[in-house]
Formats: structure tokens, C-alpha cells, sequence
């Protein structure tokens, strides 16, 4: 199955080799734009989107191409041209295939997938529309009801392209949740598993046995009332749903691979001196030895890391939020989810990162307090908690069972300490003390946990530590 085509090229496609791919589908095809000329379009006599086409983009990040679909990518700098073909016209999908193969002849480059025609997928129609605005201008919507936009993604990994980016927020701003549809054996990038948190979203994953399953939980899925939703046996009750689970999702098998996660919140005054992204770079040095590789607005990570042009674009975009995938060097598998956002406190940086480690790779579990404390003094750090948990050390996201993780340390931040009354933050019910960071006068705290893979009782801990802060 095919509706994603992408080509990768030394040189920039010119208008000509573009428009020469466009004219590669016969004459009777129409070329219109969309998305303030963004997007071109290739439509059949009645105006119906066949293929649409993004403006080239400049890849200037190793290894982008291979973390998301398995491509063989050119040197860097490269470029990206990306086309999505209409989902249940088979035509479409030749139409971008042989887009894509043209565009990459002419500019001297290769085409992803190599196959040039695969089957269409079959979503159930019942309930279904013709997709009004916004969610209907939105390339990537494939299907509309009144409860979700679905998407239907055939990549090996599904990531938050600029174009699901803009899909979330046109389901977001018509009041529906976007359901996503995967082949079996894909995976979801950190970024799209994060943005699919909020019932009615999820990801669905068609199987063989099972017909379809949410991608996180097992549940197996059907298509009911305009949208996939959990079945339910005959003998369910309330307090005991009995959803079947996918016997797909339980086949898991420890590989001995595992992710440190790192989570951490600063709190920066608002003035034309702030410069964004230090805190995330500070961490990314002191667990790798080196600054993140690149960034970009969506995925790909187009971008050299650069903290005074994220802070340029976030700054552009108040008082609405910003979001920024980055990422690291290949050699070590690192992806981070930055959000910015405006606040009475000041600018917000919320960041998730996590970083892959081989079976036989040790994390760098010794160097915590270190960055801990480096956080902590040179950063206006508020909270950060570190996890390690059994994962994959490509960071992508299997429709399979993957256990939690387990807590390694939380840091409390000198202003929460400050504003902490009397001794608490200090005297906790944990066996171990905190360790104390910075100057004396004005302390953060550090709370370790054992942190044992296999032993999940550290969240108990954790959980009194939290009861406990917050006066319970």
C-alpha cells in the first residue's frame, strides 16, 4: 500500500521538473493550489484532489530519512519533496508513484517506496461525508465523521509530519478526535504518540487476525458509530469491560534494549534577551558528550540545532504556542518534544526527550546528579523527573506491549523549594534524603529512587513524594 511518496535529491526540484512530474499522469489531469500555494494539487475534470504535493523542503540533518522510513538518504543537504495520493482512488496512488520517480529522475535523486503500485486500503464507510472546511483542506484527512478525522498512514513510521501536525489541529478546532490507521508492523515516532493522549484519538492498526487494535492499549477495534471503538463482549459489566486485547500486541520479547526518558519544566521572564532551547542543549551535552543535531517545527528535523533560531520562531508565533521536534546524532538515537508556551509565570519550556541504548549499552545513569545540578544553577529549572524503562533503542513506538518505566530521580527546582512551607520539601517519608544542588542560601533538591528496571515499587515512592509535597 502506497499513499505516501517521497523524493530525495541532491538539487532543489525546479518548477519545470515539478510540473513535469504533475504532466507525467497524462493531460486530462489539472494542477490547482492550496494552502497559500504551499500545496499543489492534481485533480480529475470534476475538480476531485487526485495527488497533493508539498513545497520541496531542505534536509540539512543526517539521518532523518533512515530513522523514518528506512531510506538510503543522500549526503547532507538534501531535499525532501513529499506527496500524499487520495485515499480509495487507485489511480491516485500510480499518480504520486509515478510523481515522485519523475521528480527524482529529473533532480538526480531516489524515490521512497521503490514499489511503484500496491493495493488500497478499505475503510469502513457508514456514517461518512463530504469533508467540509477546515478538516477537509487538510491533505492528510482521509476520511470525516462527526466524531473523528482519520487519517490513513501506510509508512513504516508514522511521524508527525507537517502535514498530521496540521490535521491535529483542524480536528482539534472542529471538536473531533483524530484516529489514525496503520499497517500492521508500524510504528509511531515519540511526537505522534504523545499528541494521541485524549480519547476519541488513537491508533488504530489493522491486523490479520484481529481486523484492527489500538496501537497502545490491545484493544481490539471496530468501526461503530462513525469511529473505531474497543469491542465489547456479551458478558461485560461495569466494573469488568472484558475488551478483548490483540494477541499481536502481547507478543513481546525483551531484547535487553532500553530508553532513558527525561522530563523537565523551566519557567524563563519574559524579556528581548531570553534565548530558548539552553536547558535542552545543557542536558543533551551532559548525557552524550555533544548538542542536539537538528530541529524543525515537524518531522523531519530539517534544521542544524540552532537555539537562537527556535527561540526567533517561538518568539514570532506568541502569545500562541510553539512546538519543536529535535533530534540527536544517529550514532546515539535521541529525540526530544519542546513546547513553548506564554504564561502569567513567564515562557514555558516543557521538553520530553529520551535516548536509546543497546542491550549491551549502559546508560549514563551515573551522570544524573551532575546534570541535575547543572539544571539546576544555570537553568531556572522547576521540576524534572528521570525514567529508564525496557524500549526500543530506535525510539520509535510498536504496536506491541511495552512495560513502564521506572523512576530514577526527581529534581525540585530552588524557586518550588523556596516556596515550599517550612522544612517539607527537605524532610519527606522516602528512606533516602534529598541531595542538596546549588548554593545553600537557595537550594534545589535531588530525590533518588532505586531505579531497577524490573522493580516497579520506586513509583510508590514516588507517588508519597508527590502526596507528600503537594501537603496530602
Amino acid at each position: 500500500m502506497t499513499k505516501d511518496v517521497i523524493a530525495l535529491t541532491p538539487r532543489m526540484p525546479d518548477a519545470w521538473s515539478v510540473l513535469a512530474g504533475l504532466l507525467s499522469g497524462g493531460p486530462d489531469k489539472l494542477v490547482d493550489t492550496t494552502g497559500d500555494g504551499a500545496v499543489v494539487q492534481l485533480c480529475d475534470a470534476r475538480g476531485r484532489p487526485l495527488v497533493a504535493v508539498e513545497a520541496p523542503m531542505l534536509v540539512q540533518v543526517p539521518g532523518e530519512a533512515a530513522r523514518l522510513f528506512g531510506a538510503v538518504e543522500p549526503p547532507v543537504p538534501f531535499w525532501w519533496t513529499e506527496a500524499r495520493a487520495t485515499t480509495g482512488v487507485p489511480e491516485a496512488e500510480h499518480l504520486a508513484g509515478t510523481f515522485a520517480a519523475r521528480v527524482a529522475a529529473l533532480a538526480g535523486g531516489t524515490a521512497w517506496p521503490p514499489e511503484a503500485a500496491l493495493s488500497v486500503a478499505v475503510v469502513p464507510s457508514e456514517g461518512v461525508g463530504i469533508a467540509p472546511a477546515p478538516a477537509a483542506a487538510q491533505p492528510a484527512v482521509d476520511v470525516l465523521t462527526d466524531h473523528v478525522a482519520v487519517v490513513i498512514m501506510d509508512r513504516p513510521v508514522i511521524a508527525m509530519t507537517a502535514w498530521l501536525s496540521d490535521a491535529f489541529r483542524a480536528a482539534a478546532a472542529s471538536e473531533r478526535g483524530l484516529q489514525i490507521v496503520g499497517p500492521a508492523g508500524s510504528t509511531l515516532t515519540p511526537a505522534v504518540r504523545d499528541a494521541l493522549a485524549g480519547w476519541p484519538s488513537r491508533w488504530v492498526v489493522r491486523d490479520e487476525r484481529d481486523g484492527y487494535y489500538d496501537g497502545r492499549s490491545g484493544a481490539v477495534l471496530r468501526w461503530q458509530e462513525g469511529m473505531f471503538a474497543t469491542v465489547v463482549r456479551p458478558d461485560a459489566t461495569e466494573d469488568d469491560p472484558r475488551t478483548p486485547v490483540a494477541d499481536s500486541f502481547r507478543e513481546f520479547a525483551d531484547t535487553g534494549e532500553r530508553q532513558l526518558a527525561v522530563s523537565f519544566r523551566t519557567v524563563h521572564p519574559a524579556d528581548d534577551r531570553l534565548v530558548l532551547g539552553g536547558a535542552l542543549e545543557t542536558v543533551w551535552r551532559e548525557l552524550t558528550g555533544e548538542a542536539p543535531a537538528g530541529w524543525a517545527t515537524a518531522e523531519p528535523a530539517n534544521l542544524p540545532w540552532s537555539p537562537a533560531r527556535l527561540t526567533d520562531v517561538a518568539h514570532g508565533r506568541s502569545p500562541e504556542p510553539s512546538w519543536f521536534a529535535v533530534v540527536g546524532n544517529p550514532a546515539r538515537p535521541g529525540i526530544a518534544g519542546v513546547r513553548v508556551t506564554r504564561t502569567k509565570a513567564g515562557v514555558e519550556e516543557d521538553v520530553t526527550l529520551a535516548f536509546g541504548y543497546g542491550a549491551h549499552e549502559e546508560p549514563p545513569v551515573d551522570a544524573l546528579p551532575r546534570l541535575a545540578e547543572a539544571l539546576a544553577t544555570r537553568h531556572p529549572l522547576r521540576s524534572m523527573l528521570v525514567q529508564l524503562r525496557k524500549a526500543r533503542r530506535d525510539l520509535a513506538v510498536p504496536a506491541r506491549f511495552e512495560g513502564p518505566g521506572v523512576p530514577l530521580a526527581f529534581v525540585l527546582g530552588s524557586e518550588e523549594v523556596r516556596a515550599m512551607p517550612g522544612d517539607r520539601a527537605r524532610r519527606t517519608p522516602l528512606s533516602v534524603p534529598p541531595v542538596t544542588l546549588g548554593p545553600k542560601a537557595r537550594p534545589a533538591l535531588y530525590y533518588p529512587f532505586p531505579g531497577e528496571p524490573s522493580d516497579l515499587s520506586g513509583w510508590s515512592d514516588f507517588e508519597r513524594l508527590m502526596r507528600h509535597l503537594k501537603g496530602e
